[in-house]
C-alpha cells in the first residue's frame, strides 16, 4: 500500500465512523517499533506502523486508523484525548476501535536475552537489557556477577 491509498483510507474511515473529515497527512512511518501508530499533536498528522500491514492484515490496520483517529477528532476539538481519559475511551468503544494493537510476531521472537551467574553463590539472572557486571552485585549474597551466555 502506499501512502496516497493510506491517506485516502484514514479519510474513508473518518468520513463513515466519525462522521469528519481528516484534514491532515497520514504516512506509514517504518521506524516505528512498539507501537502501531501514532498521533503527533504538533502536526496533527498520524503515522501508522508499515509491519503491522504485513504481519497482521488490513483489519488490524483499520483498528489502529480508528484508535488513531480518536485521538486526532477529540484533540482537535478540545476534549480529553488521552488514553486515560473518559471521553476518549467512550469514543473507541462507540467506534469499536482497540484500545492496544497486538503485538508483532517478529519483534518478540527477535529479542535477545542475557544470561548472568554469580560467582560466590551461583545464582542465575536473565535479562532483557545487559547490565554492567562491574556496577552491580548479587542480590542474595552479594557476589560478584559474570555474564555467561547472551543468546
Amino acid at each position: 500500500m502506499m501512502q496516497q491509498k493510506l491517506q485516502e483510507l484514514v479519510e474513508e474511515i473518518s468520513a463513515t465512523f466519525f462522521k469528519k473529515r481528516f484534514r491532515h497527512t497520514a504516512r506509514f512511518n517504518p521506524r516505528l517499533r512498539t507501537t502501531g501508530g501514532r498521533y503527533l499533536l504538533v502536526s496533527h498528522d498520524i503515522e501508522i506502523n508499515p509491519k503491522y500491514l504485513e504481519e497482521h492484515g488490513m483489519k488490524e490496520m483499520v483498528g489502529i486508523i480508528k484508535h488513531e483517529l480518536c485521538h486526532y477528532h477529540l484533540h482537535i476539538e478540545g476534549k480529553g484525548y488521552k488514553h486515560r481519559d473518559k471521553e476518549f475511551r467512550e469514543l473507541l468503544e462507540q467506534v469499536k476501535a482497540p484500545r492496544f494493537c497486538s503485538p508483532l510476531v517478529r519483534t518478540r521472537q527477535n529479542r535477545k536475552t542475557y544470561s548472568y551467574k554469580c560467582l560466590v553463590c551461583s545464582q542465575k539472572f536473565l535479562r532483557k537489557k545487559r547490565m554492567n557486571t562491574l556496577r552491580y552485585v548479587c542480590g542474595k549474597c552479594g557476589g560478584k556477577i559474570e555474564q555467561v551466555f547472551s543468546g
